[in-house]
């Protein structure tokens, strides 16, 4: 039922978004007077699940949801079709158009896919406010992982910016640090600024849940005893632990650390308990280094939590910095996708990996819906994303269509057909190269456990 249901999004999502771009570039088109033969949602090669000509264009869904098109005449695109552009060019051809009005018909698709975004990230705003882990209410900082430790944090940094940008959210500042060159910390009441180190950002991204190696610092304080050990160990729920051995440990990762010498033994604890310290003697560690108590994390999680609502005027300037920084945040991806050390390639997903990781509402009862409003989320992050992957100067894409047309502009004469040919050909090989990659990617990672 979950991965139906993540499907479903997956395909109710790229539906929205290849139906709205395409028609960027078809009503353009039909405002020059430039003949559409075709408009598809999905891909038909071979044939179509449905079709419909009304008027000049064929309208149909085709059979592979991974895209769709339309076909504008007299135009050099991913069909190959060249036979019409050996006859003189007609009026109402695209190859007939001034440039001007090409770059228009080209720029359409991005142009809708960001005002999309804009749109969606702006009604969220508006309607749900943004919900995020407030850095600011890190009294104690950040506990980090092996990883977080070799890109060059310490347990308790309070992270203060981001290549000289204020660091406020926990979920958009993890992103951004392994996007980023440098970082400022609060460090022992001093500020410490350090380069990111490309091996622990290359270890973060190995990891599934790449954005856990910053959590927040928690003190040791105990919720409930979960064993009869523990239970009989002189231990109480509310008690703060603050030495083990004799040796200082206040917080969760000071604590494990001394638990995890101490496997299979026991351990005499100094705890907090009512405004006074108390001395546990001879408490068992199990051989995990566990004592068998739980700790209180969710009222910790609620405490450093944030609802900020906005308002009909505030609302629409924040739907517009959030597509910027969705943009920013997909072309600083290149960086670390190519670096040679980081090697992130390695962890690009398709849309096997990206439909598994679709957001579900998981309630009490066990049932399983849709999370609108992560769904419409991911799906303007998506459009941008979409956007800025069309303007990339491939032949194939969008962008190596307006490439070609600025040269026009400039040169003041187009681009040999020929070499339209040809480049699209190339581009259209590459692209489809890719997508085999990706999709085996994809499956190589199913059956090695690390989708």
């Amino acid at each position: 039922m979950e991965i139906a249901i993540k499907l479903f999004q997956f395909i109710l999502s790229i539906s929205i978004l290849v139906i709205l771009h395409e028609l960027g570039h078809f009503l353009p088109a039909k405002y020059f007077k430039t003949k559409v033969e075709k408009f598809y949602l999905f891909f038909d090669p071979w044939f179509s699940i449905a079709k419909k000509k009304i008027g000049e264009t064929e309208y149909g869904i085709g059979w592979l949801p991974f895209g769709g098109y339309v076909k504008i005449a007299g135009m050099v695109d991913e069909s190959m079709d060249t036979e019409q552009l050996k006859q003189p060019a007609q009026p109402w051809e695209f190859r007939a158009k001034p440039a001007w009005q090409r770059l228009i018909i080209m720029l359409g698709g991005v142009t809708v896919n960001f005002f999309l975004a804009w749109l969606i990230y702006s009604c969220l705003s508006l309607f749900n406010g943004e919900t995020y882990t407030d850095l600011n209410k890190f009294t104690n900082g950040v506990e980090v992982t092996s990883a977080g430790k070799k890109m060059g944090f310490q347990n308790g940094d309070k992270i203060v910016n981001v290549d000289g940008k204020p660091a406020e959210r926990l979920e958009n500042t993890s992103i951004n640090i392994l996007l980023g060159d440098n970082v400022t910390v609060l460090r022992n009441g001093q500020e410490v600024t350090f380069p990111v180190n490309t091996e622990g950002v290359a270890e973060v991204l190995k990891q599934k849940e790449a954005r856990l190696y910053l959590t927040p610092r928690i003190a040791m304080q105990i919720e409930s005893l979960a064993t009869p050990a523990s239970q009989a160990s002189g231990l109480a729920k509310g008690d703060k632990v603050i030495a083990i051995n004799g040796q200082k440990a206040a917080y969760y990762d000071e604590v494990g650390a001394l638990l995890n010498q101490n496997k299979g033994k026991t351990v005499s604890i100094d705890v907090e308990r009512n405004g006074t310290v108390q001395n546990i003697p001879a408490v068992s560690v199990d051989k995990n280094g566990k004592l068998g108590v739980q700790v209180n994390t969710k009222d910790i999680l609620k405490s450093i939590t944030t609802n900020k609502k906005y308002s009909f005027g505030e609302a629409i300037p924040r739907g517009f910095e959030r597509s910027i920084e969705a943009l920013t945040m997909q072309v600083k991806q290149f960086k670390i996708m190519f670096n040679s050390k980081i090697q992130g390639y390695k962890n690009v997903g398709g849309p096997i990996a990206i439909i598994k990781n679709m957001p579900v509402d998981k309630s009490a009862d066990g049932s399983i819906g849709i999370n609108w409003p992560a769904f419409w989320s991911f799906t303007a992050m998506f459009s941008v994303w979409l956007a800025f992957l069309n303007l990339i100067p491939i032949p194939g894409l969008d962008g190596g269509h307006v490439i070609f047309t600025l040269y026009e502009m400039i040169v003041g004469k187009p681009v040999p057909q020929k070499i339209l040919e040809n480049a699209q050909m190339v581009g259209v090989i590459f692209l489809l190269g890719l997508m085999l990659v990706i999709f085996g990617s994809d499956i190589f990672k199913i059956f090695t456990n690390k989708l």
